[in-house]
């Protein structure tokens, strides 16, 4: 490519933009594949087509990311024009992108599509599920198709379309193309996303304040070097040993024993722990009088358990690194410590990121040493801890963070750090509470599921908070068995917690209101 054709591509677009109005009346169908031709910074568009109603057919590519809305049966899709693209942003970048506009009844905003682990592919079903909701939406493979961390083996430019470059390149091309296709910018954005996504969303408001008004980030994986020294803690209170090993067999043992001592707590027994920070349960009071059985634990495997809750500390200066996971968490521990090895995006990380060493063992990461190397080598990339939105919140921007208690993969204390360190920032949780707020769900697994209610609509909430000026002084959830709701719950706002009212069903959130306990 030429200097004049780059040239060409950078100053072409306004133009372009200006002159390429098109409407959702008869001429959808056109607008949408003239598209094809349209010229944006280094975006090479792949597929401008309007789909028919009820006709699109899902690719096998096609997984559901963390937490995000979901859409079944495809066949029950609007007509929408549906725009691939690849985004090349550095020399080394090969980011894959698909923007899904309705061809009818647009609600004149844009959605944004959070990942999981490594990214890797693009949300279908959640694509799906925005533009069931009238939704312009947009979502990335970050850049790679690999389920692991090989991508970024010595691919730095990789990386950073990984770690933050692909998200804002894809929303800025998305905003773009719908105003290409609508001739006119949606009128609200938003981003939603859980674990990767919800980190990706965190990035957003500290480092691209403008690119959205409304964001979602559930249980942000947003100290992502600390979070996997965490991981490589449980693997080493766990797999290290063959003696501490706890077989998957004793999880309901431990979570039985922890209900019984914890679940009455907040005062209603309904097998959640409502606010585990209450609960100071010991394993040891399940602890084998001699040999091991199914119904207790050994003494290593006591041990093993109480590294599991505690959080992982500097052997050194006995600084904490992460959190632990909290009491409650138990079912859903084979995730870290069900072997026979670390969770794979840890040992990818510090494999492929930080040694670059195919032979690295998990075995020899030192606590302190290897820790300090990761967090110097991120250099802020990956990790999204910077407390500072105040842009973010200047320009009107709302923050709905939420994390599940019994979350087994990500210590849910994280997300309280980093509500608590924005507040610091900015002068107290006063100041930024009409802008940010924290729901800690009882009961509720990694983004989604679990023994409490976790079901609750986070985009209509974040609309009327954003649009209409009404902050979320709770969020009623449900839980759902068979398809059918047997419980509800407030969802309170960080530091308030769900309290009943001493009448009425526990299983009905009227009987609730949220409080300071």
């Amino acid at each position: 490519m030429d200097d004049a054709m780059k040239l060409r591509i950078v100053i072409m677009p306004a133009v372009l933009l200006a002159a390429l109005t098109y409407n959702q009346s008869a001429t959808a169908a056109a607008s949408c594949e003239s598209l094809a031709s349209l010229m944006l910074p280094h975006t090479r568009i792949t597929r401008a087509q309007l789909v028919p109603a009820g006709a699109f057919a899902a690719t096998p590519a096609g997984v559901l990311a963390p937490g995000a809305p979901s859409f079944r049966p495809y066949n029950m899709l609007p007509a929408f024009c549906r725009v691939t693209a690849t985004l090349a942003p550095s020399s080394d970048s090969d980011i894959k992108i698909e923007v899904w506009m309705p061809a009818a009844h647009w609600n004149g905003k844009y959605l944004g599509i959070g990942n999981g682990g490594w990214a890797g592919t693009i949300s279908i079903q959640a694509l799906a599920g925005a533009l069931g909701r009238g939704y312009a939406v947009a979502a990335t493979d970050t850049g790679h198709t690999s389920r692991d961390g090989s991508f970024a083996f010595n691919h730095p430019e990789k990386l950073i379309d990984f770690s933050y470059r692909a998200v804002h390149e894809m929303t800025v091309q998305a905003k773009a193309l719908v105003n290409a296709y609508y001739g006119k910018a949606p009128g609200a954005s938003y981003w939603d996303g859980c674990s990767t996504g919800g980190r990706q969303g965190l990035k957003e408001a500290q480092r691209y304040p403008a690119d959205y008004d409304g964001i979602i980030a559930g249980t942000p994986t947003n100290y992502m070097t600390h979070m996997l020294a965490q991981s490589l803690w449980v693997a080493h209170a766990t797999l290290k040993d063959s003696a501490s090993y706890i077989p998957e067999e004793k999880y309901a043992l431990i979570h039985k024993a922890v209900l019984d001592a914890c679940d009455s707590l907040d005062g209603v027994k309904d097998g959640v722990i409502d606010d585990p920070t209450r609960c100071h349960f010991d394993t040891k009071t399940i602890q084998c009088g001699a040999d091991d059985a199914p119904a207790c634990l050994t003494a290593a495997q006591v041990e093993a358990t109480r590294k599991i809750y505690g959080s992982v500390k500097n052997p050194r200066t006995g600084v904490e690194i992460f959190p632990g996971l909290e009491p409650g968490s138990e079912l859903g521990w084979a995730g870290l410590a069900g072997g026979p090895n670390p969770m794979s995006i840890a040992t990818d990380y510090f494999k492929y990121v930080v040694f670059k060493n195919l032979a690295w063992d998990f075995r020899m990461f030192d606590f302190d040493k290897d820790v300090a190397l990761a967090d110097t080598m991120d250099n802020g990339a990956d990790n999204a801890t910077d407390p500072n939105l105040k842009a973010f919140f200047t320009r009107g921007g709302k923050l709905l963070i939420y994390h599940g208690w019994n979350d087994p993969l990500v210590a849910p204390r994280n997300s309280i750090n980093y509500y608590t360190s924005v507040a610091n920032a900015l002068g107290g949780a006063a100041n930024v509470n009409d802008s940010m707020r924290l729901f800690m769900v009882p009961g509720m697994g990694h983004c989604v599921g679990g023994d409490g209610p976790s079901n609750f609509d986070k985009l209509t909430v974040i609309e009327q908070w954003v649009e209409h000026k009404k902050a979320p002084d709770q969020i009623v959830a449900s839980h759902i068995t068979n398809g059918a709701v047997d419980r509800t719950r407030p969802l309170c706002p960080y530091p308030l917690v769900a309290v009943y009212s001493g009448t009425g069903s526990t299983n009905d959130a009227a009987n609730f209101a949220c409080k300071a306990r």
